[in-house]
């Protein structure tokens, strides 16, 4: 039930900070998704009503549009959001942290037949309460899950290193990417900072760590700092 922070790598190396959500705000973000079919259902059945046989027809592809593609169509065209989860603040992402896809979609909605069973979301509770990171069994097949959006990215500065002076004149592009750099340092895992210092071996005169050390200086000259 509780919430669980889930660490992920992606492709370029920046290292995510995912807050899964537990069993209880994803059974509330399902109730108010349950309650908006059921009042929409309810004024078609009503709009339907009055076309005799023909209208049941329309009814009943109504229902299976609105109890079936309708979390599908909220995924992946709202940015992984029903109503209910973004009323709850929650979002559907692939497991890497990138935006759902369709058939990742597709495959976790349509294992809800088995979540449900025996009754009441029975499996997919308990798969929640087991499983580390709160997934349900269609979250599992499909590689997906469900998380908390953070509300604002807070702008993040450069570390407070000593001052090293760069050892030639820069343009200011290159002034620009040494202090993108040093702000974004913090979102990257230690292997892909020094990685990218190592490209400019030349210029730190130094490799691995303590290339990443000196461009953080460098950065920290270009801010003025004393």
């Amino acid at each position: 039930m509780l919430d669980t922070l889930t660490e992920v790598e992606t492709p370029e190396g920046i290292a995510l900070r995912l807050r899964s959500a537990g069993v209880l705000p994803r059974a509330a973000a399902w109730a108010v998704d349950f309650a908006v079919r059921l009042a929409v259902v309810w004024v078609l059945s009503i709009l339907f009503a009055v076309l005799g046989e023909a209208g049941l027809g329309l009814y009943l592809i109504s229902l299976f549009a609105v109890f079936w593609l309708y979390p599908v169509l909220f995924e992946v065209l709202r940015d992984g959001q029903t109503i209910g989860k973004k009323a709850m603040g929650l979002r559907v992402v692939n497991g890497n942290g990138t935006p759902v896809t369709w058939i990742a979609s597709i495959v976790r909605n349509l294992m809800r037949t088995v979540d449900m069973m025996p009754m009441l979301y029975g499996f997919g509770f308990v798969a929640g309460l087991i499983d580390p990171r709160g997934r349900r069994l269609g979250d599992m097949v499909a590689g997906t899950l469900v998380i908390h959006v953070e509300k604002s990215q807070r702008h993040t500065s450069a570390p407070e290193v000593p001052v090293v002076h760069p050892p030639v004149l820069l343009d200011p592009d290159e002034r620009a990417a040494i202090v993108a750099y040093a702000e974004r340092a913090q979102q990257l895992t230690p292997e892909r900072q020094q990685e990218l210092a190592g490209i400019l071996h030349r210029l730190t005169g130094s490799q691995c760590a303590a290339a990443v050390q000196r461009l953080f200086g460098m950065a920290s000259a270009l801010l003025g700092r004393r």
